[in-house]
């Protein structure tokens, strides 16, 4: 007989969210609902700020960046979970498994700092209204997108390297609805002592890093908002912030749950739980949470449909 630790893994089997078949109907049909709402809703943002010129500010460009950075990821993993739902077996090629994480790895960490950079825009905003233009130019805005998308390509790379040199043989059966980097270092046979250094490491700096800027900046405009007078504009202010934390709480505390905790420690059927909210769930949220509790953005999308749609007057 051929030993299996000398075999080379062509493909795997990605097992999905439950193997009950009463549920993999219902799950298909609410997944998606929400990948399609995703799409709608991120692309649909990105163009309401590409054609409003009122809405061509460094705030709006980098929740555009956020959009198209929620529209890739949720593209990068709904589209083949959803396969699972309705396939006897999901079977990933190992190359389209690499891509697969090396891609959901690059938008991830570019959200963790695409998040920051924003908190830091509202706190710029609020804090020195007066110097706003100078601190966030448009310049500084283009060297914040292109430092989030570099923090996420390196990130993204410097995984995906060490993750090609792992030996798979343990099965072919990833315990995960996508190819994620713990569910594949659990069917190594290799040493993957460097894999979970590394992971521990940049995950600490891409997560940690990025929360303490958002803590920080919130914290900030916190104080700066209970000096407004108005109890109404408090009360106002105080609303939007709450929504912002609680997407950005999410997103970081399930990511962290997932990734700042050795593979021997972490659950991978808990890692499931909270790999939903940060892959799928908070994607659909963002747009509602940035943009419809936001006047300007409003305001642009009654102009820009009046401008589609023509209202004919005899």
């Amino acid at each position: 007989m051929e030993e299996i630790n000398n075999t080379a893994v062509a493909e795997f089997i990605l097992s999905g969210l439950t193997e009950n078949p009463k549920l993999q109907v219902p799950l298909f049909l609410i997944f998606l609902g929400i990948y399609l709402f995703t799409v709608v809703g991120n692309m649909g943002l990105i163009i309401l700020i590409l054609f409003s010129s009122q809405l061509h500010t460094p705030m709006y460009y980098l929740l555009s960046s956020l959009s198209f950075i929620d529209c890739c990821q949720s593209t990068v993993i709904t589209p083949k979970m959803l396969m699972n739902f309705v396939t006897e077996k999901n079977v990933i090629p190992y190359p389209e498994c690499i891509a697969q994480f090396y891609f959901f790895c690059a938008f991830a960490v570019a959200e963790c700092h695409m998040l920051a950079a924003m908190a830091y825009d509202r706190y710029v905003a609020i804090a020195n209204p007066l110097l706003y233009n100078v601190t966030m130019s448009y310049q500084v805005c283009l060297w914040m997108i292109a430092g989030v998308y570099g923090m996420g390509l390196l990130s993204a790379t410097a995984h995906t390297v060490f993750l090609l040199r792992v030996i798979f043989c343990k099965t072919t059966i990833i315990n995960h609805f996508f190819c994620d980097l713990f569910p594949l270092l659990e069917l190594s046979c290799s040493s993957i002592f460097i894999n979970e250094v590394l992971a521990l490491s940049f995950s600490a700096f891409n997560i940690i890093a990025p929360a303490v800027t958002i803590v920080s900046s919130y914290i900030f405009i916190i104080v700066n908002i209970l000096r407004i007078q108005s109890t109404g504009g408090r009360y106002k202010a105080f609303s939007t912030c709450s929504s912002h934390i609680m997407a950005v709480a999410i997103f970081f505390g399930s990511t962290a749950f997932m990734y700042l905790q050795p593979s021997s420690v972490s659950s991978l059927g808990q890692g499931k739980l909270s790999s939903v909210f940060y892959t799928i769930v908070v994607p659909m949220l963002n747009p509602m949470i940035y943009s419809l509790r936001n006047k300007d953005v409003k305001v642009s999308f009654k102009k820009l449909l009046k401008k589609v749609f023509p209202l004919n007057k005899d």
